[in-house]
């Protein structure tokens, strides 16, 4: 195997950083106050604001840290007697819930047949999909059963909400189901 001169000192300077950060901590050198400052320095100007991880029902408390309305940061809240400040690795990872450059940013619609996506405003794709579930709703709404009995349905839709989802919004979504008649609901947090 051939070695270059780059990564020959790559190898070397990662090599020395490591010893001498392990003698510094083998000598009894407390690095606790420089990672401290290091972590106070990172969110020094940030506005807090305490919220709830976004994944499982468990309900995590985090501490969003901004800058100027940019989330900089979010970490477990050390007051909460659920977490105690801790998250597990997929609430560790809800920064990047945030900032990922692959994260969907505006509508896309394929049209049945078509092989292309369109991007669409956001005030299209609402009013759309409010057409069809209402479209869809009146063509099968059940008002009574054969034998006369009330129920209010509609068979031809089903929901299923998502993780990321908080009591809340679970609660509004609920209703907002239940006024339509859709009896087929179940949510993914808890399968």
């Amino acid at each position: 195997m051939e070695v270059s001169r780059r990564n020959f000192l790559k190898v070397s300077s990662g090599i020395a950083g490591g010893t001498a950060l392990g003698g510094l901590a083998g000598l009894g050198a407390n690095l606790a106050p420089t990672l401290a400052r290091a972590q106070e320095l990172r969110i020094k100007n940030a506005k807090t604001t305490p919220s709830v991880c976004p994944y499982c029902s468990v309900g995590c408390a985090t501490l969003v840290h901004t800058v100027t309305g940019k989330i900089v940061n979010i970490e477990g809240d050390p007051r909460s007697p659920h977490n105690e400040g801790t998250l597990c690795p997929k609430g560790a990872a809800t920064y990047q819930l945030h900032v990922n450059p692959n994260r969907p940013m505006r509508v896309l619609h394929r049209a049945p047949g078509a092989a292309d996506w369109e991007e669409w405003d956001l005030d299209r794709a609402m009013t759309r999909v409010s057409e069809l579930v209402k479209k869809t709703r009146d063509e099968t709404f059940i008002e009574r059963l054969d034998d006369g009995k009330l129920v209010n349905m509609t068979p031809a839709i089903f929901s299923l909400g998502g993780a990321t989802l908080d009591n809340e919004w679970n609660h509004i979504h609920q209703k907002l189901m239940r006024g339509l008649g859709i009896v087929a609901i179940e949510n993914q947090a808890r399968i």
